[in-house]
């Protein structure tokens, strides 16, 4: 290692160290004063990420920061690619409890570097100095620190050149976090995932790990392919094996014809190509695994946080809500999940969490599971590990933050101020044609008009994101907060029902919306 890379990477991690002096600074109602920088760069394969409509607006996702602006003390700056619309930044803080808007709004830097092109927000900043410098004039390094959506070099470099610690985990081990990393941990963790390979950089050796794969598991139906830094499903795609099942023997000539039938692989991305996979394969590298059967499977999902002291936080369960051709995107999730395997998932997810820390890993995680129905329960296979935030990261913040209420992790419910136990659906995928063109002021109309608003008193109604993408997508972000799962369901009917309404769509063209994926899950 270069004595200059050295030296940066022994300042990076002291200025995490620093983290555990300032641990009480960041709870979430810690009176004292802090400067938060809020950094939602999605530093992801620029390629891999095209691939989500409208990904460019997913840097408000983490919007739900601004609630931080509760704590008198505490001052945000948060920086996007392009403006966000100010009826935007005014709802988030509207939703403040017991925080006048000017005193809030007087705390609060917007920054943008006025740019759309798809290169990674933080690339963009280190790219305008004087931006720089108007962040560092902008925060006290002795009280600030910065988060983020993910963590790499770039926001590493971010961190040192701002002299400022990131709460996040340490680009060097982001290994941990990708499909074959996953694996290596979940072996460690001494937990049940499914039969699979290493990682593998071209079309023969896939074929190979898939026909080692046949061999071990001769019974297997179809195998998952998996890009290695691919996200939310949309770097998978599925190999059907029962066509090749003739009854031959293991041979040579057996890899050959896998090798060749790897053009019949089954997408989850749009517009993807075996062509263009096998590009990425080289690039990103790629794994298989056996694909989980059966009849009414499950995509639960556990998060957890590791605390600059090394201590692992359990912080949730989720339901994931699926999509796409193989059902594998991820477009939502109900919150908690189902009781008859919440506990399991916490106690998987406490394991890994304590091999990661071990690892020196820090800052949220999740990890996704398959559950499969069995005589006396539920089969849970571990699938892969996000170490970043992800898309039940912000539903839940945003639950937590607007109610002040608590996780228990007996009974793995939430409950509000008064105790009550809260519920909600949430997703980034409310999505339909006729819905673009709806400016943000439109959504607020709507959203007045029809009281769905999230009400304090109650602690139930509709909270939004990604209200960017709307007009040119056609497509929002909701959560959805109920007393129960049945009002949080009919609270997101009522949402859809109005914006149908006011976009004035044919009766026969109601019928579709997110909740279909939602049958049967409670």
């Amino acid at each position: 290692m270069p004595a200059e890379t050295a030296a940066a990477v022994l300042k990076f991690r002291s200025l995490q160290n620093q983290l555990r002096d300032r641990w009480r600074n960041i709870q979430e109602f810690d009176t004292s004063a802090a400067d938060i920088i809020v950094l939602p760069s999605l530093s992801l394969d620029q390629r891999e990420l095209n691939k989500v409509e409208g990904c460019y607006h997913y840097e408000e996702r983490l919007l739900f920061s601004l609630i931080r602006l509760r704590n008198p003390r505490t001052r945000v700056v948060y920086i996007t690619s392009q403006p966000i619309h100010p009826s935007v930044i005014d709802y988030y803080l509207q939703l403040l409890p017991g925080i006048p808007f000017s005193h809030a709004r007087d705390r609060l830097l917007l920054l943008s570097t006025y740019d759309a092109s798809t290169q990674a927000l933080t690339q963009k900043i280190l790219d305008r100095p004087r931006l720089l410098d108007r962040l560092r004039y902008s925060i006290n390094p002795d009280r600030a620190y910065m988060i983020c959506y993910n963590a790499t070099e770039l926001e590493q470099t971010l961190s040192l050149q701002l002299n400022v610690p990131l709460f996040a985990v340490d680009p060097a081990l982001l290994h941990w976090g990708t499909k074959s990393g996953s694996r290596q941990i979940f072996a460690e963790s001494g937990i049940q995932f499914p039969d699979g390979s290493d990682l593998v950089w071209n079309a023969a050796d896939l074929a190979a790990e898939i026909d080692a794969l046949w061999q071990r598991q001769p019974d297997l139906q179809r195998v998952v392919v998996k890009l290695n830094e691919g996200f939310s499903g949309e770097g998978n795609a599925l190999l059907d094996l029962r066509p090749l099942q003739d009854g031959s023997t293991v041979s040579h000539d057996r890899v050959q014809r896998i090798q060749a039938h790897l053009a019949n692989l089954k997408f989850e991305a749009k517009g993807e190509s075996w062509t263009n996979f096998q590009t990425r394969i080289s690039e990103l590298g790629a794994i298989v695994e056996q694909f989980v059967e059966g009849e009414a499977k499950r995509s639960p999902s556990v998060q957890l946080r590791i605390t600059p002291a090394g201590e692992v936080e359990l912080l949730s369960t989720h339901d994931q809500i699926l999509g796409g051709p193989n059902g594998q995107i991820y477009l939502g999730c109900r919150f908690p999940a189902d009781e008859t395997y919440r506990s399991q998932l916490q106690e998987m997810g406490q394991r890994v969490g304590e091999v990661l820390a071990k690892k020196g890993v820090l800052e949220r995680f999740g990890v996704d599971f398959v559950a499969v129905p069995k005589d006396d329960g539920w089969d849970l296979w571990a699938i892969e590990i996000n170490l970043r935030k992800g898309g039940t990261t912000h539903p839940f913040m945003t639950l937590k933050f607007l109610t002040n209420g608590d996780y228990e992790a007996e009974s793995g419910l939430f409950h509000g101020r008064n105790r009550q136990a809260k519920y909600y659906l949430a997703t980034d995928n409310l999505q339909k044609p006729h819905y673009r063109g709806l400016l943000p002021d439109d959504l607020m109309d709507i959203i007045a008009e029809n009281q769905l608003h999230f009400d304090t008193s109650t602690e139930t109604g509709m909270v939004f994101h990604l209200m960017g993408c709307l007009s040119e997508f056609g497509k929002l972000g909701v959560t959805s907060i109920g007393n129960s799962p049945e009002q949080a369901e009919e609270i997101y009917q009522r949402l859809v029902q109005a914006l149908d309404a006011a976009t004035k769509v044919p009766q026969q063209l109601q019928t579709y919306h997110l909740s279909m994926q939602w049958n049967g899950m409670h």
